[in-house]
C-alpha cells in the first residue's frame, strides 16, 4: 500500500514535470504498469511516469503551448475533468508525444531492432541517466528556491537557468528555501538511519511517504499558498476522463520529441530490466520490451497519459576502474548536460561505434581457442583421474560489448564438444537457464544427473593472455561466468591477467576471498588445482 502511494504521488510531480496539470501523472501511473504487465518481460520493472521522458514531453508542451498563452485561454467547466482549455491543450500535446514515440516503439519492434541495443552499453546508459538527474534536479530549483522564472530549455539551457537563478538570487523565497533544506535533511538522515539499522528493525520506516503527508497537512493548515505565496498542488479533479484520441494534427510538430521518448524511455528501461533479469536469472527479450513499452505509451495516450518508462530506483554506479569506456562515460555526460538526454545518447552509442572500429582492426579473431593440447599434457604429466574434469580455454580477443554474448555462446560450445554426452544447444537452453554449468556437467540437464553434477568438483581455467582489451560488458560476463559457475561447484581461475583486468573484476563483483582466482600463468593455476586435489 506505501508503494501504491508513492508511486501516485511520484506521478503528480513528473506530471508538474511534463508541464500538465498534476492529475494526468496519476492516469500515468495506473494505465502503462497494466499494458506493460500484460506485454512486458522485465518482472521487476515498475512501469509508468519517468523524469527523462517527462522532461522530453515538456519541450514540446512549453514549446506548442506555452504559459503566456494561459491568460488567453477562458475557463471552461465543458472541458476533461471541469480543466480549462489550457490545460486541455497541454496534455494533448503529451498525449501526442507519447501516441507517437509508442508508435516508433512499435515500429522498431516490427523490423526487428531489439538485436542492435548491445550498442546501448552500461557506460552509455549511465551516464545518459546520470546527465538527465542533474537536469531532473535543475528543473527542480526554482520550486527549492521559492522562484518564479520562464521555462528555459534548449542547448546549454542547464548553464542558462543557473545564470538566470544567480542573478535573480535576491527573489528567493527564505519559507521555500527553509522547507526544501528541512525535507532534505530528513529524507537523507532517516534513509541513512535505515541503511545503518536494518538489520535490527524488521518495519523500515517510509521516509517518503511521511514527509510527503506532513509537508500536505502543514500547507494545508497553515495555508502557505496565501500566506507566504508558495505554489502548491492544488485541486485534484475526482474519477477518470472517457477515451479520447489524441491530437493527430500536431504529430508532425512533435517528432523530435517523440524519438526521443522513444530512445531514452526504451534504453532506461531496458537497462533496469536486463539489471533484474541478471540478478534474478531470468531472460528479457530486447525485442519484446520495444512491443511492451510501446503499446504502453500508444494506449495510455488515448486516457490522457504523459510518456511512459520504467521507473528507474537509482542511477547507474560510474564504472571507473580502468575500462577502456571511461571516455564514453565523461563525454556522453557533458552532451547529456549541454544539450539533452536524447543528443547524450545518441553521441556515446557514436563515440562507442568509432572507439570499436579503431581498435577491432588489431584483433586476430573474435572467436575463443581451446588449448586441447595444453589440457592433454597437463593430464599426462599429472596422470591424475581427477584432472578430467579441468576445461582450459584461452581467450584470443578483446571482450566488449560487441561480443559478449558470442563469447558466451562460443564458451559453451568448446565445452559441450569436450563432453562424451554432447546434446544439441537448443536443448540445453531449455532446461535451466545456466547453460554454460550444464554444459561444463557433461551436457545433461534432468534431475537426476544435475544432483549428482553438482557435488564433483569441477574447474575451468580461462587464459587471458590473449585479452587485449575490455569494457563494462566484457567484466560483467566474467564476472557473471565467475559466480554461475561458484553457485553450481565449478571453481574458475583466470591466469595472465592484466592488472586493470583483476582491478576492474574486484570492484564489479563479489569475488570469493578465500580462494585464489588470478594467477600469473596456466601452469600455477593448474598446480593450485592439482595441489588442492591431493589435500
Amino acid at each position: 500500500m506505501v508503494l501504491i502511494v508513492l508511486v501516485f504521488f511520484t506521478g503528480l510531480a513528473f506530471a508538474i514535470l511534463s508541464s500538465v496539470h498534476p492529475v494526468f501523472g496519476l492516469y500515468g501511473s495506473l494505465f502503462p504498469a497494466i499494458i506493460y504487465a500484460i506485454f512486458g518481460m522485465g518482472r521487476h520493472v515498475a512501469t509508468g511516469t519517468f523524469a527523462l521522458t517527462s522532461l522530453i514531453s515538456a519541450n514540446a508542451v512549453e514549446r506548442l503551448v506555452p504559459q503566456s498563452s494561459q491568460n488567453l485561454t477562458m475557463q471552461s467547466n465543458s472541458s476533461v475533468l471541469g480543466l480549462s482549455d489550457f490545460e486541455v491543450q497541454r496534455i494533448g500535446v503529451a498525449a501526442a508525444v507519447s501516441f507517437l514515440g509508442g508508435v516508433i516503439q512499435v515500429a522498431m519492434f516490427v523490423l526487428q531492432l531489439g538485436s542492435v541495443t548491445f550498442l546501448l552499453t552500461e557506460p552509455v546508459i549511465s551516464a545518459m541517466t546520470t546527465g538527465a538527474a542533474t537536469h531532473v534536479v535543475t528543473s527542480q530549483v526554482k520550486y527549492l528556491l521559492g522562484i518564479k522564472m520562464p521555462y528555459i530549455s534548449g542547448p546549454l539551457g542547464f548553464f542558462y537557468i543557473y545564470a538566470y537563478v544567480f542573478e535573480n538570487i535576491k527573489s528567493v523565497r527564505l519559507e521555500a528555501l527553509l522547507l526544501s533544506l528541512l525535507s532534505i535533511v530528513v529524507l537523507v538522515l532517516v534513509k541513512e538511519l535505515n541503511e545503518q539499522f536494518k538489520r535490527k528493525i524488521k518495519v523500515v520506516l517510509p521516509v517518503d511517504l511521511v514527509l510527503i503527508v506532513a509537508a500536505s497537512f502543514a500547507c494545508y493548515c497553515t495555508n502557505m499558498e496565501s500566506t507566504y505565496g508558495l505554489e502548491v498542488v492544488g485541486h485534484i479533479p475526482k474519477g477518470i476522463p472517457p477515451p479520447r484520441v489524441p491530437p493527430m494534427n500536431i504529430l508532425s510538430a512533435v517528432i523530435t520529441e517523440a524519438f526521443g521518448v522513444a530512445l531514452v524511455g526504451y534504453a532506461a528501461s531496458l537497462a533496469l530490466a536486463q539489471g533484474s533479469a541478471k540478478k534474478f536469472k531470468y531472460s528479457v527479450d530486447d525485442n519484446q520490451e520495444f512491443l511492451a513499452h510501446g503499446l504502453s505509451n500508444v494506449i495510455p495516450s488515448f486516457f490522457f497519459c504523459i510518456p511512459s518508462a520504467a521507473a528507474m530506483g537509482r542511477t547507474a554506479g560510474l564504472y571507473s576502474t580502468g575500462a577502456k569506456t571511461q571516455g564514453i562515460w565523461v563525454s556522453t555526460y557533458v552532451f547529456t548536460i549541454c544539450f539533452a538526454a536524447n543528443v547524450g545518447l545518441l553521441f556515446g552509442v557514436v563515440c562507442t561505434i568509432a572507439i570499436v572500429i579503431g581498435r577491432f582492426p588489431r584483433a586476430k579473431t573474435l572467436s575463443i581457442k581451446n588449448m586441447k593440447e595444453m589440457e592433454f599434457k597437463v593430464k599426462t604429466e599429472t596422470d591424475d583421474e581427477t584432472l578430467q574434469q579441468v576445461k582450459i580455454i584461452s581467450i584470443n580477443n578483446p571482450l566488449v560489448f560487441l561480443n559478449v554474448k558470442k563469447f558466451h555462446m562460443d564458451l559453451i560450445n568448446i565445452i559441450q564438444k569436450e563432453n562424451a554426452n554432447n546434446q544439441p544447444l537448443d536443448d540445453i537452453t531449455k532446461c535451466e537457464q545456466n547453460t554454460l554449468l550444464n554444459s561444463l556437467s557433461n551436457g545433461n540437464c534432468n534431475e537426476e544427473t544435475a544432483q549428482s553434477c553438482y557435488n564433483d568438483k569441477s574447474a575451468l581455467i580461462l587464459d587471458c593472455s590473449g585479452l587485449t582489451f575490455f569494457d563494462y560488458s566484457g567484466v560483467s560476463m566474467l564476472v557473471e561466468v565467475y559466480m554461475d559457475c561458484k553457485d553450481q561447484n565449478v571453481d574458475v581461475l583466470l591466469a595472465n591477467c592484466t592488472a586493470s583486468l583483476i582491478k576492474a573484476m574486484k570492484y564489479f563483483g563479489n569475488l570469493d576471498s578465500e580462494k585464489p582466482v588470478f594467477f600469473e600463468s596456466v601452469a600455477a593455476a593448474v598446480s593450485n588445482i592439482y595441489s588442492n586435489k591431493v589435500s
